[in-house]
This record gives structure tokens, sequence and C-alpha cells, in this order.
């Protein structure tokens, strides 16, 4: 009954992002540099200084849920294998989200733009989103299991990434205003 429970809501999460991002599209990086941003600040703000003003940090109280166990939908939680006490891990739909809303618009710009797996985007933004996730979860492990702001690692490998990339392969500037002026040359998808 549990893993029942926990499939079915585990499932529907997935299916949400997918639609998200499925329906949702970054026009270019300005926008994805303002959201990104945005998020960035917010989710180190409920983390880190709520504690300061309310005495606990409200994003790990709302994501923990009260004395009942019920949590806001708004997150999955995958559980630890080996861990001996059953405990999760979880992370928020935001931090799938708004990230994944980047990598998807690098895929679109890869296609437009003709460019290959290897001097494209797509496939280092994906590469920079698991790293970021990766630290994400070191930062959890080494300061012993207290809440992370998981945008605080994925902004920098994503955002930062495609930035520092598009500087360095001169398409800086086409990134910037991908899609002002012109319309999105779209290809269709299988």
């Amino acid at each position: 009954m549990l893993l029942t429970m926990f499939s079915v809501y585990f499932s529907q999460g997935i299916c949400l992002m997918i639609t998200v991002l499925q329906m949702a599209r970054l026009p270019n990086i300005r926008v994805a540099s303002a959201l990104l941003s945005a998020a960035f600040v917010y989710d180190i703000f409920w983390v880190f200084i709520s504690p300061l003003i309310f005495h606990e940090s409200v994003m790990i109280a709302v994501a923990r849920g009260d004395n009942t166990g019920e949590s806001i939908p708004m997150l999955l939680r995958i559980p630890r294998f080996f861990d001996p006490w059953g405990g999760y891990d979880m992370i928020g739909f935001g931090d799938i989200i708004f990230p994944g809303l980047l990598v998807a618009f690098s895929y679109r710009f890869d296609r437009a733009s003709k460019k290959g797996i290897l001097n494209g985007y797509f496939l280092w933004l994906t590469v920079g989103y698991a790293v970021g996730l990766f630290l994400t979860y070191l930062a959890l492990f080494l300061m012993d299991g207290h809440g992370q702001p998981a945008l605080l690692y994925l902004v920098p490998c994503t955002l930062g990434l495609i930035v520092i990339l598009g500087w360095v392969r001169g398409d800086l500037h086409d990134l910037w205003n991908y899609g002002k002026g012109r319309t999105e040359n779209v290809v269709d998808e299988p």
C-alpha cells in the first residue's frame, strides 16, 4: 500500500514537471538569467536567512510537513536505499523545472543553429545539471543532512556554464537575443 502511494505521487509529480517543461519555453538566456537569478535568491533566502527571522528554515519546514507527516506535493521524495533508518532525500519541483527550462532552451537553440552534440550546449548543460545535483548532495552530506538550496549549486552549473561557453564560443549575443526580431526556426520533432 505504501509503495503504491509512493509510486502514484512520484509518477504524478514527474508527469507534472514534464508537462511544464513541454509547455513553458524560455525565449532566450536574458529571460533565463532573470528567472534563475530570482529563483536562486529566493531559494537561498528561505533556506538560510529565514531561520534568522522565523527561528527555523521555512523551506525545510514546509518540505518536511507538519507533525502528521503530510507535505505539500511540490517535491519528490526519493528513498535512500542503503540507509538503515529508511530515510529519504527530497528535491523540489522548482529545482528540476527552472534549470530544466534552460536545458530545454539549449536544445532548441542547438537545433535551430544546427549545432552538433559536442559544439552545442545541450549536452554540456545536461552534464552541468548533473554536476550541480552532485554538489547539492555532497553539501547535504557534508553538512550532516541540513537542507540545502539546490539552486545554489544548480544555477551556477547551468546558467553560469551556458554564459561562459557562449562567451568563449562567440555565441553569447545570439543566446542573449535569441528569438528577438525574427521567428524561431522550429524543427518538427518525431
